[in-house]
């Protein structure tokens, strides 16, 4: 995980999962919609997991 997609995940959530599939953009989206502190933890998990 680079320095520039962390920050990339704490300014715009859905733009720093935009390579990891539909499904984790949606995901974060909405709870981006909810909030913007659920969107930059569910960007941060989908970019911390190594199976992806």
């Amino acid at each position: 995980m680079s320095f520039w997609r962390v920050l990339l995940s704490i300014i715009c959530p859905p733009l720093a999962v935009i390579d990891k599939g539909c499904g984790s953009i949606i995901i974060v989206f909405l709870l981006w919609l909810c909030g913007w502190v659920p969107g930059v933890i569910a960007a941060l998990v989908i970019l911390n997991n190594p199976n992806n």
